[in-house]
């Protein structure tokens, strides 16, 4: 829960251009030290006074690329802003400075992620979820050209419950006490997904899940 500099600096030796963070965003203090970088983006509907950034903008191959990342409000226990007009105001804001805008939203509901792909529908390039460490089957691409997934998935151990033992989370369902999470070990499993965007359009022309 939470990211440490070694993980975060292991990340951009391996050329990841940009870290999305989520509701575990302060579950480690040393974030404190490195969450101003360029490379990482905490939830942009997080309080104002929140340090960090909600978005950042790189060039990649010629081409200026937003990522914003957002948090859900529904059943995920943290006071945010709303994440559908916090979006609007942002991709306002830069959208003449960049060509592809890519948004992570950390959500719990499916339903909220659903809404949110529509509202922005045409105004964001590419838009997928996290947080549920379940891949779902849904990618599409948009009536207004958004290419979108509820949620890329999860990387971790492959026979777990969302990454944790699965003798905790029976103790956890059985008595409903507050058992402490284990990280499960074995097999490991990366989901993800490849979006392949028109140079000359900006726009998704495919979508592909991964799951290795």
């Amino acid at each position: 829960m939470g990211i440490t500099e070694k993980m975060y600096r292991d990340l951009l030796n391996l050329n990841v251009d940009v870290v999305t963070m989520g509701n575990h965003t302060w579950g480690k203090k040393e974030i404190f030290g490195f969450i101003h970088e360029k490379t990482i983006v905490r939830p942009a509907n997080y309080p104002a006074n929140n340090p960090g950034n909600g978005y950042t903008i790189l060039e990649k191959k010629g081409k200026k690329i937003a990522v914003i990342n957002l948090i859900g409000r529904v059943t995920m226990g943290i006071l945010s802003e709303n994440p559908f007009l916090i979006a609007k105001e942002i991709i306002q804001k830069i959208k003449s400075q960049a060509d592809i805008i890519v948004i992570d939203f950390h959500a719990e509901a499916t339903a909220e992620k659903i809404a949110l792909g529509y509202y922005l529908d045409g105004d964001a390039t590419i838009i997928f979820g996290t947080h549920t460490h379940v891949q779902t089957a849904d990618e599409k691409i948009l009536p207004k050209g958004t290419a979108y997934l509820t949620d890329i998935g999860m990387t971790g151990p492959k026979k777990s419950v969302i990454g944790m033992d699965i003798s905790v989370s029976f103790k956890r369902f059985e008595t409903a006490l507050p058992e402490r999470y284990k990280l499960a070990e074995g097999e490991a499993m990366m989901n993800s997904c490849l979006f392949e965007v028109n140079d000359e359009t900006n726009r998704v022309e495919k979508i592909e899940r991964i799951n290795l």
